[in-house]
């Protein structure tokens, strides 16, 4: 399947199955991926829970954990049996857990395990399987590492790189400063392309608004927000029209409240607790006036005993 032109970040704690339908009904194409699952998670524990998510999120792709070449291929089947339209290695999370259990972005000074890896998943599914890199880690060189890295497990099979424009220090720096303390370096990552056209290069890092998304499909072919996608949701209001041709009007932010309800009443009839839903809409109105009374709202009201869609009804008056 084609890899969208702009992708929504795997993010832990955020980009849970509630966020992404959430950010579908605001744009029908961006390519949506999942929290990180790791294998172990996945083979011994809620193997239903963690591969959960609504048809309407599509297109999704699963992104897994791991370093054992044989469980990341039994989980790549698992995701393809599951219906996800792509299969991610995270070669990215510089987390202390991550480093631990033997992958996230300590994989980048193992290319041929890397490598190991991509191609045992690919023996056992047809879905695309692509790997989230940083441009290197610690002392690493940013370009010859990285060139090589890439290299060696491109080789393998793998055809899409999805490259965090930063270094990842796993010596000094906590993982949240890991995502703002190495400088980014857009021009690393834009010569690797350049040095390999048949790849697919999806850049990531620090990107926030249309116009720097398009400055960036000057040099590689997609591009993948964090943060900005998650504390600005609506931003996707204009990915549609910008980047995959639509002609059709996005919903108001006030329809994708009302679109959103029927799926929250689902959830809370299955037993899912309003807050867990929307903890993630916070951002709907940024920008717009009541957007801190729709907030504060939000905040206050939907963890009392049998809140329902009421409060966002509610909270929309905060902003109508």
């Amino acid at each position: 399947m084609y890899s969208g032109t702009v992708s929504i970040a795997p993010m832990m704690a955020w980009t849970d199955r509630h966020a992404r339908y959430f950010l579908r009904l605001i744009s029908k194409r961006t390519m949506l991926y999942t929290e990180m699952v790791t294998t172990g998670a996945l083979i011994h524990g809620d193997r239903h829970g963690f591969l959960r998510y609504h048809t309407d999120e599509r297109p999704i792709v699963l992104q897994l954990g791991g370093s054992r070449p044989d469980d990341l291929a039994d989980c790549s089947l698992m995701a393809e049996d599951a219906g996800y339209d792509e299969v991610n290695l995270n070669v990215g999370c510089p987390s202390d857990r991550v480093k631990k259990g033997r992958f996230g972005a300590g994989l980048m000074a193992e290319p041929e395990l890397v490598a190991e890896c991509i191609a045992a998943m690919r023996s056992k599914v047809d879905i695309p399987v692509t790997v989230k890199c940083r441009i290197g880690i610690d002392d690493m060189d940013d370009e010859s590492a990285l060139d090589e890295f890439v290299g060696i497990v491109a080789a393998a099979g793998c055809e899409h790189f999805i490259v965090h424009a930063r270094k990842a220090w796993l010596q000094g720096l906590s993982p949240k400063e890991n995502r703002d303390v190495p400088p980014l370096k857009y021009e690393v990552v834009y010569r690797l392309k350049q040095a390999r056209p048949s790849l697919r290069v999806t850049i990531n890092g620090g990107i926030k608004t249309l116009e720097s998304m398009q400055q960036h499909l000057q040099h590689v072919d997609a591009v993948m927000l964090g943060r900005e996608a998650y504390h600005n949701p609506y931003l996707l209001a204009q990915f549609d029209a910008q980047f995959y041709g639509s002609d059709e009007a996005p919903r108001s932010r006030q329809d994708v409240v009302h679109a959103l309800l029927p799926y929250i009443e689902q959830e809370l009839a299955e037993g899912t607790a309003l807050h867990a839903m929307t903890r993630h809409l916070h951002g709907l109105f940024l920008g717009c006036r009541g957007a801190k009374a729709w907030r504060r709202f939000l905040s206050e009201n939907d963890n009392k005993a049998g809140a329902g869609t009421e409060v966002l009804l509610h909270a929309l008056e905060q902003v109508q």
